[in-house]
């Protein structure tokens, strides 16, 4: 037991994300919380036997009994809520999710059969959610819920420095005065990611494939990506792309390769993941688009025997054609005179998890599936007058941010019920802060003159490098 006075200098305890002080008077500790001195640096927390120790700075793990070395709770992992007693153990859980504040670390195999557990304040969001989710079989720090830190060490690469940016892409060099949007890098909560080391990535990738599968959006990341290990290798023409074809807004496929560590990044283009085709209209020559929800695209055969797959697709779902799914969507020989454009998409990542269940060795290969990114137009969408020039600053109340996509929560449940696993790689809340970074009207030069505005594509350097880092650290995790 300890003092009111004790408890209430260390413990918060009302509700979570409150941070308002609690009136315990006595704590019987089972469970302490433990300082970082009292931590190793393999940044584990695993708990399974019984710990009885002091609150705080000076805690001492005593009279253990456990298989397991490595321990790192940081003292701000002190249990807040006096009438709680967590016990961990094993690989299951009641509640399905636990979260801590472990600074720095890494949770493998934390589990409790409390289903109440309560967090200080500085362990949530905004809106008092947790920051770590455990779940039955792994948790790690979720690095997409987080913040941007303004840094000027960034941008990663110099502009003007890459060959492999599309035209569209290279705002600075198209005119663009500011350049505070390449100067921020993600923080996530309770956590740090690396920053990326393209010697280091190369070498993973010795002897190896990574594919880009998806929209143009993909493809932003992918020149993103080409930029940052070519600002890595110190021999630049030991790198090019196999057909020497430039990077241009039409070319569907490209495939880079790199000498001195036998690998290649490829990028193709599949913007609905599944084949698109024509049918005739009434028996005419004339002919209409449809999208077969239950095919995989034709060129799947490109992707196939990679070793890391990163995949796309959310951007065309969203054209005025697709959301209104008049006679556009087809399954077998049915073809759907009105569908739901959700009903579609999930229709069209099924087909496509599919594919992954059938052709995907996950002895040999990775897969990921990169999730939306978001627009910023106002006044009007792309094709009806919508503009975001004037936008420098990001958003920094979360409050501001768009409604979590009905299309992802479609992503998470498909992924979830996939026999080959595939991860995510969630940027679509990070990228929502960022209305600054998109090429506006710095970005496609109208051929008459015009100004385009484009709001849903970003410069480079910019946000699709923060992207890569993120995919790093998920290659560095797994």
């Amino acid at each position: 037991s300890f003092s009111e006075e004790d408890i209430n200098n260390r413990i918060t305890s009302t509700g979570k994300g409150t941070g308002e002080k609690g009136n315990v008077t006595s704590w019987t500790v089972r469970e302490s919380s433990f300082s970082k001195d009292n931590a190793s640096s393999a940044g584990r927390t695993n708990v399974p036997a019984d710990y009885i120790g002091k609150l705080g700075e000076d805690a001492v793990a005593e009279n253990t009994d456990t298989n397991f070395e490595n321990l790192q709770p940081s003292k701000d992992n002190e249990l807040h809520n006096g009438s709680r007693q967590p016990t961990f153990s094993g690989k299951s859980f009641n509640d399905g999710k636990v979260t801590l504040n472990t600074k720095n670390a890494s949770l493998d195999d934390l589990t409790t059969n409390d289903t109440d557990f309560q967090f200080p304040a500085d362990n949530a969001d905004g809106s008092g959610n947790a920051i770590f989710s455990v779940t039955s079989e792994n948790a790690y720090c979720d690095i997409s819920v987080g913040k941007w830190v303004h840094d000027d060490s960034y941008p990663l690469y110099p502009p003007a420095s890459c060959p492999f940016i599309d035209p569209s892409f290279r705002c600075m060099e198209n005119g663009r005065p500011d350049s505070d949007y390449m100067r921020w890098r993600w923080k996530p909560h309770g956590c740090d990611i690396p920053r990326i080391n393209g010697t280091d990535f190369l070498e993973r990738l010795r002897n190896k494939r990574l594919v880009m599968v998806g929209d143009s959006l993909n493809r932003n990341q992918f020149e993103s990506l080409l930029c940052i290990l070519h600002e890595a290798i110190p021999i630049k023409s030991r790198m090019f792309e196999i057909n020497g074809d430039p990077i241009t807004k039409g070319q569907g496929s490209y495939a880079f390769k790199f000498m001195d560590y036998n690998c290649s990044v490829e990028f193709y283009r599949s913007s609905f993941l599944v084949e698109e085709g024509t049918i005739p209209i009434n028996g005419s020559t004339k002919t209409r688009e449809i999208l077969r929800l239950d095919k995989i695209d034709t060129y799947e055969k490109n992707w196939r025997n990679a070793h890391i797959i990163l995949f796309n697709t959310g951007h065309w779902w969203t054209h005025t054609k697709t959301e209104r799914g008049r006679n556009y969507f087809q399954e077998g020989d049915h073809l759907y005179k009105k569908l739901n454009v959700l009903v579609a998409y999930k229709k069209a990542l099924r087909t496509w998890a599919r594919w992954v269940d059938k052709h995907v060795n996950p002895e040999q290969t990775q897969v990921y599936f990169r999730g939306y990114s978001p627009s910023h137009f106002w006044g009007g969408q792309w094709d009806s007058g919508g503009q975001c020039h004037e936008e420098q600053k990001l958003i920094f109340n979360s409050t501001h941010l768009s409604h979590y996509p009905d299309k992802m929560e479609v992503v998470e449940e498909v992924l979830q019920q996939m026999k080959i696993p595939a991860k995510l790689l969630n940027v679509t809340r990070l990228s929502d802060y960022r209305k600054d970074a998109h090429p506006s009207i710095y970005g496609y030069k109208v051929p008459n003159g015009g100004v385009s505005q484009d709001c849903s594509h970003w410069c480079l350097p910019g946000l699709p490098d923060i992207w890569n880092e993120l995919f790093y650290a998920l290659l560095l995790r797994n």
